[in-house]
């Protein structure tokens, strides 16, 4: 077996490869990941892709990426197709993680790396990233089947406004998120929340790409505070499936917690979503995050996945 730079292939060779992760993506997490497969074969095809595959007698089987965010390396993806072909698959996958850890973390001016394998079992690629010193953080993806759930009334709160989210805001909710995120665990994830220019790239990356789904602005929302009119919370909801939303944001300011306000944000697009015909909302939460997480087993999700983010900083 060779590791090679995966710059130094065409789409061609890799459409095969990512049709099979398309259909691991829509086994394990109900989720259509064609959106995706294009955006990476684009990029790919340009040469503007870093990364390794994993090459046996001239065919491609595996293969993982990383982007460059100014000071930051993003692992993006990881994926080796076994197909029952390959008794050490999982070798094949630590030995691109190793080589993909190695070239950010010798990268000049890489200081931090993060990296969040949704379709792996938590622990199960843990090894090369706790040998390089990464820290490890517990996720959760959680489903709710929206035909099996109850319909409850969105609850109200007289100072509170809840009304769908728009183009005009865009600043808001980055400030918003900002300032929610501010000490929180997922900051420790996802340095984007330190900052306000972080925090609209992040949106950026969920409104403009396909990474995370098609954004659905029918089922994301804000909560405005009536008397004074700022935003204070907000939820944004992507189309993962074609009947299948997934929550890629929801928080509210520290000083408006505990008030109900993220339960009428979830409720407003759990009801969005069930009137109009999908059947599954899933989202993903930092185990840590306790608070979160009994919120969402109150509204009746389900743990579905236990999945590993990891960061370096150098």
């Amino acid at each position: 077996m060779e590791i090679l730079d995966l710059r130094h292939f065409s789409s061609v060779d890799l459409r095969p490869l990512l049709d099979d992760e398309t259909q691991v993506w829509s086994r394990l997490l109900t989720w259509d990941y064609s959106g995706s497969a294009e955006m990476i074969l684009r990029y790919v095809d340009a040469k503007i892709l870093p990364g390794y595959a994993a090459i046996e007698r001239g065919r491609i089987f595996g293969y993982s990426f990383f982007v460059y965010e100014g000071s930051k390396g993003v692992i993006g993806d990881l994926f080796v197709a076994d197909g029952g072909r390959l008794p050490n698959a999982r070798e094949v996958e630590l030995k691109l993680l190793t080589h993909v850890i190695e070239t950010l973390q010798q990268s000049p001016g890489i200081h931090r790396v993060e990296a969040q394998l949704l379709a792996h079992d938590a622990g199960s690629v843990a090894r090369p990233f706790l040998e390089q010193g990464f820290q490890r953080h517990q996720r959760l993806f959680m489903v709710l089947p929206l035909n099996q759930a109850q319909a409850g009334k969105i609850p109200t709160h007289p100072d509170v406004d809840i009304r769908r989210w728009t183009e005009a805001d865009y600043q808001p909710s980055a400030a918003v998120i900002t300032a929610a995120y501010r000490g929180h665990v997922d900051a420790q994830i996802n340095d984007q929340y330190h900052t306000l220019t972080g925090s609209l790239r992040f949106l950026n990356n969920i409104v403009r790409f396909p990474g995370c789904g098609l954004f659905d602005s029918e089922s994301s929302f804000v909560a405005l505070d009536r008397k004074a009119k700022n935003l204070i919370g907000l939820i944004l909801c992507s189309r993962v499936r074609g009947d299948v939303g997934h929550v890629t944001q929801v928080c509210v300011l520290p000083e408006f917690r505990c008030h109900g306000i993220g339960e009428s944000l979830l409720a407003a697009t759990m009801g969005n979503l069930r009137k109009r015909g999908f059947s599954m909302l899933s989202l993903t939460v930092t185990e840590a995050n306790e608070r979160a997480v009994a919120l969402y087993r109150r509204l009746e999700f389900e743990s579905k996945r236990v999945f590993d983010a990891f960061v370096w900083e150098g």
